[in-house]
């Protein structure tokens, strides 16, 4: 079907009950939620909607854009406060706009995507942290930010990636990679440090960056060192997967931009 109408929406999302963004039989996915609200919102209108890209169960987004293609014009300020009042509590619409240019397709449009992995090194966290934050200790976090700067350029990244198939282009460019004293999480009620690493990327392998925590999260324990993860970014015949991964809840999709 060829809809008449396409607008980019932005969401954001708490993803700690989610089985991630994608459909899937017997589990609820955050695509089946938005849709969902959808159909109420919009009635007997047809549509049709396309997220950015997968994320993990657990994974959330402050900021996660969806192509919507809909058969009639939208008033938009009222379709926005609608979906908001009927929208599950853990997902919001930031924005709506119309897309104006006919070739302009979510999935195949270039784009340089960022991920924050927060994280802290004071033992047990508040409970209200768990859906978005993982809880570390005994990390030497000096150690941890020379890591993370290793991954920065173009590197083999197959030992931080799982199940790939033959087609799988391994070797990847990271544009940023820096972890930081975060402020952007509400932490009112605890008074844990709370550390991000930040990536940038324009497209990342399955479970890419929670390895890259988890080879940091080793590092600042001393069970790895700054050559082994030098070592882990040559191509070799064997492929081995590095074996922890860090948790999902800790793993924030947070911006996309569209490239020209």
């Amino acid at each position: 079907m060829k809809y008449q109408f396409s607008y980019l929406i932005r969401i954001q999302y708490l993803g700690f009950r989610w089985h991630g963004w994608q459909k899937q039989k017997n589990v609820k996915t955050l695509h089946f939620a938005f849709d969902k609200t959808l159909e109420f919102v919009l009635g007997e209108s047809k549509f049709k909607t396309l997220g950015v890209g997968r994320t993990d169960a657990k994974v959330s987004a402050f900021n996660y854009p969806i192509q919507l293609f809909v058969d009639e014009a939208l008033n938009l300020d009222d379709f926005l406060v609608s979906f908001n009042d009927n929208a599950p509590a853990d997902i919001r619409m930031l924005t709506i706009e119309p897309v104006l240019d006919v070739s302009f397709n979510i999935i195949q449009q270039k784009k340089i995507k960022e991920y924050h992995y927060y994280f802290s090194n004071e033992g047990k966290n508040h409970p209200y942290l768990a859906p978005f934050v993982s809880g570390y200790t005994n990390l030497d976090i000096d150690l941890m930010k020379e890591g993370a700067q290793l991954f920065c350029g173009t590197h083999f990244f197959g030992r931080y990636c799982t199940k790939p198939n033959e087609n799988t282009e391994l070797t990847r460019t990271i544009v940023e990679c820096t972890i930081e004293e975060s402020s952007s999480l509400p932490m009112s009620f605890s008074s844990n440090k709370i550390y991000a690493l930040k990536v940038k990327s324009k497209g990342f392998l399955r479970y890419q960056i929670r390895l890259m925590m988890g080879a940091l999260v080793a590092l600042g324990r001393s069970e790895i060192s700054l050559d082994d993860i030098k070592a882990s970014l040559k191509e070799s015949d064997k492929i081995v997967p590095l074996t922890t991964i860090a948790p999902g809840s800790g793993l924030h999709l947070y911006d996309v931009e569209f490239l020209q």
